[in-house]
């Protein structure tokens, strides 16, 4: 462990260039600590040796090496609470009982983008995940219908339907033959299972079978695609950060980010908010993702905020915690 002194040396040091993107001088600090310039230089010489700071060349002041953020993220960081403005940005999502609570997750990512400039995904369970439980159709004017697909997991998703000149006796013996022969089937198998399997059976007992198919083909698509287990906010964010920089870095981490496997090995095991700091993190040496899972309609999803290694830890971690409490108790 280290010295009282040395602890609020490597505490300064970290805020100070966490704002400031600069080398913190001895100076800097010993005006906060108010003890000799000499005594600042040796302590942080000593945090130096032991591996918590570095500096850029001989001249600068130090920086925070990823040792050191570990060390203070483990033993100096105190959780700044969400402020007024942020929390109501928050509140205002939550208290919305219009919005469902999927919709909650990702507007709440979408406020820590804009208020950090960080990236933010949220992951979940791909939709092989979810299997069919039942399909149902709403008439509504104008030869249209929204189509509402339900899973085992409780997800539901609609889509409007144009289906021209097919009668409300056709839709209806699509849907029974649908419920009939498909529940239980994988989202993801469903529109396979629809063209190959389903599509000669309806052919028989419906009139209008091409366009019916067509229509619910595009349906259930459309809901695999949008329950996809991969869900990015402000993917670009983290590349406006000053140390990214350099091409051949934004080319890595583009390229990390694009690569669905390492992106999902971000899903979290534990229930806290956990930080992965540089290497630990699999995607850049000056990167840091922090995450936490959440549990919703018994499914486990993983949220996560992905920036440079210079990160707000103690108010992402904040924010995380704070979505995560109101998504578990039901955005009370």
């Amino acid at each position: 462990m280290l010295t009282s002194r040395q602890e609020k040396i490597l505490e300064k040091i970290v805020y100070r260039y966490v704002q400031d993107v600069k080398p913190v001088s001895s100076k800097e600090i010993c005006d906060e600590l108010k003890c000799s310039s000499a005594t600042v230089r040796n302590e942080m010489a000593a945090l130096e040796d032991l591996g918590y700071l570095e500096k850029n060349h001989i001249s600068s002041g130090r920086v925070p090496s990823e040792s050191g953020y570990r060390y203070y993220v483990d033993n100096l960081m105190k959780l700044k609470e969400v402020s007024g403005e942020d929390l109501l940005k928050f509140q205002i999502i939550f208290n919305n009982n219009a919005i469902a609570l999927d919709d909650c997750v990702k507007k709440s990512l979408e406020i820590i983008s804009e208020m950090t400039n960080y990236t933010s995904v949220v992951l979940g369970k791909s939709s092989s995940d979810n299997k069919l439980k039942q399909v149902e159709v709403v008439p509504m004017e104008n030869g249209k219908v929204i189509a509402i697909v339900i899973t085992d997991k409780g997800h539901v998703e609609n889509k409007m339907m144009n289906i021209d000149n097919v009668s409300m006796e056709d839709v209806k013996k699509t849907v029974e033959l649908i419920n009939k022969l498909l529940v239980g089937t994988p989202i993801d198998e469903v529109s396979s299972k629809l063209e190959y399997e389903i599509k000669p059976i309806i052919g028989k007992y419906v009139k209008q079978h091409e366009a019916l198919y067509n229509a619910f083909y595009e349906a259930f698509n459309d809901f695999t695609v949008k329950n996809e287990n991969v869900s990015f906010v402000g993917k670009s964010n983290i590349l406006k950060q000053p140390e990214f920089n350099d091409v051949d870095k934004i080319k890595n981490i583009v390229s990390k980010l694009e690569d669905k496997n390492i992106i999902e090995s971000i899903e979290e095991e534990g229930n806290d908010v956990n930080i992965y700091i540089g290497k630990e993190s699999n995607i850049d040496d000056d990167v840091t993702v922090i995450k936490t899972t959440y549990n919703l309609n018994g499914e486990n999803k993983t949220i996560a905020v992905i920036g440079p290694k210079r990160m707000e830890y103690d108010r992402v971690v904040s924010m995380l915690e704070y979505i995560k409490k109101h998504i578990e108790e039901g955005k009370k």
